[in-house]
């Protein structure tokens, strides 16, 4: 079995390496941000799968361009496969890469890894080295925005469409519907030095960054999908957030009304409920190991739950993902009655928000994130988005403010490049 390992010196913050791998096309980092054992960085894919839709033709066919499956190894979650994003909106953009950089902060090294599928994978590997081995400076925030971030609600248009949520969940259409609005501003230059930023205003285990051509994807993402290990699944909601406040007596006490209030385990449970039905299509032995678990970052508190099982024989790890996408923690409950609702009502498309950036190994194993505080940067505009699931007794007010809430680093950040 051919496997290639060549250590690097460890570097607790990956970015240096990143930095070396950048402008190289299609480059990605997986980005832990202190949060989280790996961090996983790739670039110049054997080539790029497209799909305008992610419907079941597109993921046979990325089943088809994974080939015969590898056994897995120990310590490495990958080592080449697909990687890449899933649009809410049904697109898809994913790379197949045959080598990456490891960096695990748990056993504190860094290595360049590959299976050596495809032939000339050997000889390209010297100068991808030489490259890591002398990783230039970080590039300084050249991002400029240049007018302040307009939301596509107003307050008062916030107020009608939450008043058309309540409609249709007193109507029994659906138990719980997610609603977000999308922030925007013109923009110019280089998003690379603004992600390291952002990741310094809100680190989170299940950030990235793409540099796809004519797209940057800035993800500081709290919130687990889908990840499928040894046939293992796991996935990790978030429903329920309180603001973080500067006194830890009051900031205590936000963690406590959140664990206690029963609106937001109520809203919590629908999606525990909706996760164990999408599982138990393609798994068996669903269970709820943790539920409204408290999980703080840098913003917001967030009540997270954990949802397992096994994968059922001749199941691929593919097969949960296209079972369970989207994730319903972003949608509502029920799922498709509730993106109907959404689109509705929601004045833009979501596109990548809400959809997922994964990786899915040529040895099956799979992890995947939600993608929430989020900026898409293309043609000359960048964009944000923030939501939350309402319910029956939600109060308008709140959630309102619960969206500026959640999209506060990434308004921060483009305010600060306004200036």
């Amino acid at each position: 079995m051919d496997f290639f390992a060549h250590p690097l010196p460890y570097l607790p913050d990956a970015a240096p390496y990143f930095a070396a791998l950048v402008d190289l096309p299609h480059a990605v980092w997986l980005d832990s941000a202190g949060r989280g054992r790996y961090d996983i960085l790739v670039a110049a894919p054997l080539r790029v799968l497209h799909f305008a839709q992610a419907d079941a033709d597109a993921f046979a066919a990325l089943r088809a361009a994974l080939g015969d499956e590898l056994p897995p190894l120990p310590d490495v979650p990958f080592a080449g496969g697909l990687l890449g994003y899933w649009g809410y909106d049904g697109d898809a953009t994913l790379g197949l890469y045959d080598w990456a950089v490891l960096v695990d902060h748990q056993q504190q090294q860094t290595r360049l890894v590959s299976r050596l599928r495809h032939p000339d994978t050997a000889a390209q590997l010297p100068a991808i080295l030489a490259r890591l081995q002398n990783p230039p400076t970080l590039p300084a925030n050249t991002l400029r925005v240049h007018a302040a971030p307009q939301a596509n609600f107003t307050p008062a248009s916030y107020a009608a469409a939450f008043a058309r949520v309540q409609d249709y969940l007193h109507a029994g259409d659906c138990y719980q519907i997610n609603l977000a609005q999308r922030f925007s501003a013109p923009a110019s230059g280089d998003a690379f030095g603004a992600y390291l930023h952002l990741r310094q205003l809100s680190p989170a285990p299940f950030s990235a960054y793409l540099n796809f051509p004519g797209l940057q994807v800035l993800c500081a993402s709290p919130e687990r999908f889908l990840r499928v290990e040894n046939g293992a699944v796991e996935t990790k909601p978030i429903k329920g957030t309180r603001r973080r406040l500067p006194d830890p007596a009051a900031d205590a006490a936000q963690i406590t009304d959140l664990c206690q209030h029963p609106k937001d385990r109520a809203e919590n449970l629908m999606i525990v409920d909706l996760l164990r039905n999408d599982l138990s299509q393609h798994c068996h032995s669903v269970r709820v190991p943790s539920l409204f678990a408290v999980e703080s970052f840098a913003q917001v508190h967030h009540l997270v739950s954990t949802i397992t099982g096994q994968l059922r024989p001749g199941r691929h790890a593919l097969d949960v993902l296209h079972a369970s996408f989207p994730g319903g923690s972003i949608t509502g409950a029920p799922k498709r009655r509730a993106m109907q609702i959404i689109a509705e009502l929601e004045p833009h498309p979501r596109e990548l928000y809400c959809g997922s950036i994964a990786y899915l190994g040529w040895d099956g194993q799979m992890d995947s994130n939600i993608v929430i505080r989020t900026l898409l940067y293309r043609r000359g505009e960048i964009c944000a988005w923030a939501g939350g699931g309402l319910v029956a007794d939600s109060d308008c007010a709140a959630e309102y403010q619960e969206t500026l809430d959640k999209a506060g680093a990434m308004l921060t950040l483009l305010r600060a490049a306004q200036g």
